[in-house]
C-alpha cells in the first residue's frame, strides 16, 4: 500500500512543476519559450533533484544513526560543506565548480565521520540530545569557518554562495546536479541493506551484513548529496531532517518502503517553498533557504513537541 500511495505524490509534483515553469511569463511576450529553456526549466530540475538528494540524504542519516533528528543539517555535515567552500575560495580560487565540489565532498565527509565517531562514544543517546550534539558540533565548525573568513575578507562571499538560492540557476550552472542520479541510484539499491544497519551493529552482523561498508556507504553518499547541492544552489536548511520524519508518519520506518515517498516529497515541499518565495513579495523574491528555514524550523518544532510527548 505504501508503494501505491506514493506515485499519489507525483500529481502534486507534475502541478508544481507546470506552475513554477509558467508563472509570470504573461509579463514576458514572445520571449516564454526562451525564458523556460535557459532559466525556469533547469530552475525546476535543480530543485526537483535538490529536494530528491537533501531529503534522501537525511533519511539515509537518520537509519544509520538511529535517531529521527539526525540529518545533514544536525549531524555538522552542512557546516562542514561551508568550510570546504571556505578552502576551495582560498586555496583554489580559479577552480571549477566540479573542482570546488570535490573539495566540500571532502570536508563534508570528515564533519560527517567526526559527528558519527562522537556518536558511537556517546551512552546517553535521547532523541532530542543527539541532533543538538550535532548543532553543538556545526556551531564549532561554523565558528571557525567565520573566523578565517573573517582574516580573509572573505565573509561576504561565503554567505552569498551558501544562501539557498535557485534564482541564480541557469541553463549551464545546474548540470553538476546530475550526478546526484548515479548517488539516488545506489540508495534506492542499498534502501534493504541501510534499513538492517538502522537495527544496530550487531544485529546486523548476526545476518551477515557488512556493516561498516553499509554505514561508510551511507555517509559518503550524504555527503555527495550535501556537496552537490550546496555546490549548485547553497545551503538548505531543515529538509533532510523534516521530509523523512514527515514520509515516515505514512510509510513507516522500513527505508526501502519509504524511499521513493520521501524522495517525491523532498521535491514537492521544495518546489512549494520555492513558489511561496516568489509570490509573497513579487515581483521580489525571498531566497529559498529563508522560506525553507522558516517552514522547516516551525515543522521541526512539532516534530520534537510530538516525540517528547509520545
Amino acid at each position: 500500500m505504501g508503494r501505491i500511495r506514493s506515485v499519489y505524490l507525483l500529481v502534486p509534483l507534475i502541478l508544481l512543476t507546470f506552475v513554477s515553469l509558467f508563472l509570470g511569463l504573461k509579463d514576458f511576450p514572445g520571449q516564454a519559450r526562451q525564458i523556460i529553456a535557459l532559466s525556469r526549466l533547469p530552475r525546476v530540475l535543480s530543485i526537483i533533484l535538490a529536494g530528491m538528494s537533501m531529503s534522501i540524504g537525511g533519511l539515509i542519516m537518520q537509519q544509520i544513526a538511529k535517531n529521527r533528528f539526525v540529518s545533514p543539517t544536525t549531524a555538522s555535515t552542512v557546516d562542514a560543506a561551508k568550510a570546504g567552500v571556505l578552502a576551495s575560495l582560498i586555496l583554489f580560487p580559479q577552480a571549477s565548480s566540479l573542482g570546488k565540489m570535490v573539495v566540500v565532498f571532502f570536508f563534508a565527509l570528515a564533519g560527517t565521520f567526526l559527528f558519527m565517531a562522537i556518536l558511537r562514544r556517546i551512552k546517553f543517546k535521547n532523541a532530542v540530545f543527539i541532533p543538538l550534539l550535532g548543532l553543538m558540533l556545526g556551531g564549532i565548525i561554523d565558528s571557525l569557518t567565520t573566523f578565517v573568513a573573517y582574516r580573509y575578507d572573505l565573509i561576504q562571499n561565503i554567505n552569498s554562495w551558501l544562501m539557498g538560492n535557485f534564482s541564480m540557476v541557469t541553463q549551464g550552472r545546474y548540470e553538476l546536479l546530475y550526478l546526484s542520479l548515479p548517488l539516488l541510484a545506489v540508495a534506492f539499491l542499498f534502501a534493504h541493506q541501510f534499513t538492517i544497519a538502522g537495527l544496530g551493529e550487531e544485529f546486523a552482523v548476526n545476518l551477515g551484513l557488512n556493516y561498516n561498508f553499509i554505514v561508510n556507504l551511507g555517509v559518503t553518499i550524504v555527503a555527495l548529496l550535501s556537496a552537490l547541492v550546496i555546490i549548485t544552489a547553497g545551503r538548505i536548511p531543515f529538509l533532510g531532517l523534516i521530509v523523512p520524519n514527515v514520509a515516515s508518519l505514512y510509510y513507516g520506518d522500513n527505508l526501502k518502503a519509504s524511499i521513493t515517498a520521501t524522495a517525491l516529497l523532498g521535491s514537492v515541499f521544495l518546489l512549494a517553498a520555492d513558489l511561496l518565495g516568489r509570490v509573497i513579495i513579487a515581483p521580489y523574491e525571498i531566497p529559498i533557504g529563508l522560506t525553507v528555514g522558516v517552514l522547516g524550523s516551525m515543522i521541526f518544532l512539532f516534530l520534537i513537541f510530538r516525540s517528547e510527548g509520545r
